[in-house]
């Protein structure tokens, strides 16, 4: 292999309820990767979290030549220890893309054993992705900097909540799990135990949130968040009920009830502040190199978070990619930006680690 090019490890599947979906976004990802500029190397994580080196993200559970591997947290080591005949290889890596959805992917976990590791990885760090993840620190935050969210409430492992005070409809999902599964509408008080119970599948800690009257709409943030950039604003045309983005029964399908409108039929006026709340959000809370803001514009103009996505779906029937792309910026072109961002970060921080040595004495000399 061309040791001119990155050495660059794309981390997908995982185990979390979101694993075909990643494992889609993986392959798309491969569709658009530069192999001239990059040599990736392709750990896919089953469902189980055994991690295994593989020559192409094949079809659920079929990775091409699949061996035993893991991410040292040994900064000296600085990549992967790959399993070979009783002995390790190691493969120093430049970067790591992390294409995981959802629990232990999105949540910060994966970016903890990064930093351990040494290895620059691409998108949000610990911090703002353990944040965006808990939707209910998520509006908490969002709400101390004067942006709007709905009403909500939290319910705890044990905690009871009075049904007969809730402003029905509400909706009820997993406050720190995907987009879609767990997630209920509610009409009224009867409803209420079984959404709860549908939500403690994959979260002990459940939201309940106002509904919002209004069209749902998202915008693709891409960049630093001292200057981001905003792709096509999209909004989501329902055909009933509530907008999934993927189905319980088959994730890997996408929507069964919605299709996306981009650029989103709303006026300029209307698509300039969804774009502006959307920066003003990715920089509250300290969103960097990419996510998917999810709001609601309501019919008198006026923009209500809902969610953001910090390893939004690279699938092709993906919203973020598709804003994007609406934006003059294929996937591919956003895939060279995240690596430049992750790299130039990486360079900052290096800089930064080495005056703080100069600056301060080791304890022997103290």
């Amino acid at each position: 292999m061309d040791s001119d090019r990155l050495k660059i490890g794309i981390v997908f599947g995982g185990s979390s309820e979101e694993h075909h979906v990643s494992v889609k976004s993986a392959r798309e990802v491969a569709k658009n990767l530069d192999t001239d500029t990059y040599e990736p190397y392709w750990i896919g994580i089953t469902r189980s979290g055994a991690w295994q080196l593989c020559d192409f993200p094949g079809a659920d559970g079929e990775n091409g030549g699949a061996r035993p591997v893991m991410l040292s947290p040994d900064r000296g080591v600085h990549g992967l220890l790959v399993l070979e005949e009783g002995r390790f290889e190691v493969i120093r890596l430049d970067l790591v893309l992390p294409v995981l959805h959802g629990t232990l992917g999105e949540d910060g976990a994966i970016q903890g054993l990064l930093e351990l590791s040494g290895v620059p990885y691409v998108g949000c760090d610990v911090q703002s992705s353990a944040l965006c993840m808990d939707k209910s620190l998520t509006y908490t935050v969002a709400r101390s900097a004067g942006i709007a969210t709905p009403r909500f409430w939290v319910v705890t492992e044990n905690g009871k909540v009075d049904a007969e005070r809730l402003p029905y409809p509400v909706f009820v999902k997993p406050a720190r799990s995907g987009s879609s599964f767990g997630v209920s509408k509610v009409g009224g008080e009867e409803e209420l135990p079984s959404a709860l119970d549908a939500a403690r599948q994959y979260d002990s800690k459940v939201l309940i949130e106002e509904a919002v009257a209004g069209s749902e709409v998202g915008c693709a943030i891409l960049g630093d968040p001292f200057a981001p950039i905003a792709g096509e604003v999209d909004r989501v045309a329902l055909s009933d009920g509530f907008f999934r983005i993927h189905q319980e029964e088959s994730p890997e399908t996408g929507s069964e009830n919605s299709t996306f409108i981009v650029p989103a039929d709303i006026s300029e006026e209307s698509r300039r502040l969804v774009q502006e709340s959307a920066k003003t959000v990715y920089r509250t809370l300290g969103c960097q190199g990419l996510a998917r803001v999810d709001m609601f514009l309501t019919p008198d103009g006026q923009v209500v978070l809902n969610e953001v996505n910090t390893l939004p779906g690279m699938t092709s029937y993906s919203r973020y990619p598709r804003m994007m792309a609406a934006a003059g910026l294929p996937l591919s072109d956003v895939i060279d930006r995240l690596v430049s961002m992750a790299l130039h970060r990486e360079r900052t921080l290096d800089r930064k680690r080495t005056l703080d040595r100069k600056r301060t004495p080791h304890r022997e000399e103290r």
